[in-house]
């Protein structure tokens, strides 16, 4: 598309909220759980404006009593558009694995609008940044900074890294795996901490159980779905910062449920067996939290709740 035509549809053309896009470019099986709606680039180099459709009242995104949406939409979100836009606009192959090295969001309470009847109608403009692509064009790893405006008014921001890896070389990296595991079940002799102190919606959507102290990622319905829309051989990243939060939550007995700020950074996969440990630490409205598995942290990060 030249630069003309891309600025001829940008003025001229309002964006879309009407249907969603490609879900296998977003890597969703469930066209319900498709938040974008249109991604197009501008005529600026690697700016992107985009659509997002955001439901009043998701089935597993918690809300804090408020009508504020959640910050999970805002994240997944921001993963749907690191995985179209590289898709769509930078000839990564379907066939490729998206790796998400690290991802981060900002709210900004003051600005956000209440979820209202029907969806939330979000622009996103995403910027692509520090571009790596082999002889042959394609990328194989960037990075995206999202802002994030409902009614003209920019409320939140995301950003993150994404690495895409042809199947010799995932296969390769993920050779020690146990590809066939299966979700882990409840620890034996654990139990789920009370939907209340983990702040979900129902039973189903707690990701965590406490065995002899220790939080595990543990998730209630190995079928979830949302958290497990499609098949996958490792916890993926949405699990891991909804553990930490529902273990934030837990720890603080439900006080601190609804983070403003996050910050995941993932250092290796994390694996489906056995149940990795949750470390959660308050330092007042802020907690740092960690993800062991057998004694290795797989990944790290924060929230602030101000």
């Amino acid at each position: 598309m030249s630069t003309s035509t891309v600025r001829s549809v940008e003025k001229s053309e309002p964006l879309s909220w009407s249907r969603t896009v490609e879900r296998e470019l977003v890597h969703r099986t469930s066209v319900a759980e498709v938040l974008l709606t249109e991604v197009r680039p501008t005529d600026a180099p690697h700016v992107f404006l985009a659509a997002a459709s955001w439901p009043r009242a998701h089935a597993t995104f918690p809300r804090d009593g408020s009508q504020r949406h959640s910050p999970l939409i805002l994240v997944e979100t921001l993963r749907q558009l690191g995985l179209y836009i590289p898709l769509r606009f930078y000839a990564v192959p379907d066939a490729f694995r998206a790796v998400i090295t690290d991802l981060h969001f900002r709210l900004s309470p003051a600005d956000e609008l209440p979820a209202r009847a029907g969806a939330t109608e979000i622009t996103c403009s995403a910027r692509v940044s520090a571009l790596r692509r082999v002889p042959d064009a394609s990328a194989v790893g960037l990075r995206l900074n999202v802002t994030f405006a409902a009614c003209g008014v920019t409320f939140g921001q995301g950003g993150g890294g994404v690495r895409f890896l042809e199947g010799a070389r995932y296969t390769a990296l993920r050779a020690r795996s146990r590809v066939d595991a299966v979700p882990a079940r409840r620890p034996e002799g654990g139990y789920r901490p009370p939907t209340a102190l983990l702040t979900v919606n129902h039973p189903h959507d707690a990701v965590l159980a406490l065995d002899r102290g220790e939080l595990l990622v543990s998730p209630a319905d190995p079928l979830h779905p949302f958290f497990f829309d499609h098949p996958t051989d490792h916890v993926p990243g949405m699990v891991l910062l909804e553990a930490a939060r529902q273990a934030a939550s837990y720890r603080s007995r439900g006080r601190l449920s609804r983070p403003l700020f996050g910050r995941l950074k993932a250092s290796r996969f994390t694996e489906l067996t056995p149940p990795a440990r949750v470390l959660c630490t308050r330092h007042g409205s802020m907690c740092a939290f960690r993800i062991l598995q057998d004694g290795t942290e797989t990944a790290c990060g924060t929230f602030s709740y101000t």
